[in-house]
């Protein structure tokens, strides 16, 4: 029988790439899925293609705490209780800090990190009732700050930093707080980066091509939580990038420099 079996389990940001590679999985396996996001339309797609599976959808912007508040407490009238908390609703941003907006910033902040903080604050009593997982997907940009997704990094960086204290707080409570860094996964959330006026970038200049896929990543992350991990780095070159950035942090700032910058420019 599948670990997730009648499990109930809460997503972020489900409609869209991870999510909803995420959201798919959890439901072959039996786990009972509540998710949000933003666009009614792609949540409908997902009943559509789901339509006898235990599945809750609301649209919800995490990053209003009203709205976060909103989604637990509507899992929790639907399904009586949540299992595991996947944070994995973010955005991205692709600009120099020189040129951004700093409302840009916050938005990203926003998202990333007080969505994740307030979506765990509702849904923590019935985790702690069930001694259950909280998961953060974060990113290598958590480790290793990159050039031109300055706010990005601040976001993850700050949302590990808040897990391993939460983790720390929940030790002995039976309850496992784990943090994700996917390296360069296929999703929509290059294209949706904020640009420096904090409208979508549009195309990606990333080669989706040579990234992992989705649902990889997906699999990958249910394998870490059944084995209540601590926290997981996935790709080769996410390895390396954090080795790397530990043992040798100057090289590493030039090998970040000359990936993503190309006679002066930001090309990636």
């Amino acid at each position: 029988m599948s670990f997730f079996k009648d499990k109930i389990v809460a997503v972020t940001g489900g409609s869209d790439g991870i999510g909803k590679a995420l959201v798919d999985k959890l439901l072959s396996l039996g786990a009972k899925v509540a998710t949000c996001g933003r666009n009614q339309d792609k949540l409908y797609q997902l009943q559509v293609e789901n339509p006898s599976a235990y599945l809750h959808t609301m649209v919800a912007d995490i990053s209003h705490e009203n709205e976060s508040r909103r989604f637990i407490e509507s899992t929790i009238k639907v399904f009586g209780g949540i299992d595991m908390l996947i944070n994995n609703a973010g955005i991205s941003m692709r600009a120099l800090f020189k040129d951004v907006e700093i409302d840009v910033i916050k938005k990203v902040m926003d998202i990333n990190f007080f969505g994740t903080v307030y979506t765990t604050k509702f849904a923590l009593p019935y985790i702690l009732e069930r001694k259950g997982t909280i998961v953060g997907v974060s990113s290598i940009a958590g480790y290793r700050g990159l050039p031109g997704r300055s706010g990005y990094s601040a976001s993850k960086y700050a949302l590990q930093g808040w897990m391993e204290a939460l983790r720390t707080e929940l030790l002995d409570e039976g309850v496992n707080v784990m943090w994700v860094c996917p390296g360069f996964t296929t999703s929509n959330i290059r294209n949706a980066a904020l640009n420096k006026d904090g409208a979508a970038q549009g195309e990606s200049p990333m080669d989706e091509n040579k990234m992992m896929a989705a649902d990889k990543c997906a699999e990958h992350i249910l394998a870490a939580i059944e084995k209540r991990k601590r926290a997981l780095v996935l790709t080769f070159n996410g390895k390396r990038t954090v080795f790397l950035n530990k043992f040798f942090p100057a090289l590493t700032d030039r090998l970040v420099k000359n990936f993503f910058f190309k006679d002066g420019k930001l090309v990636r």
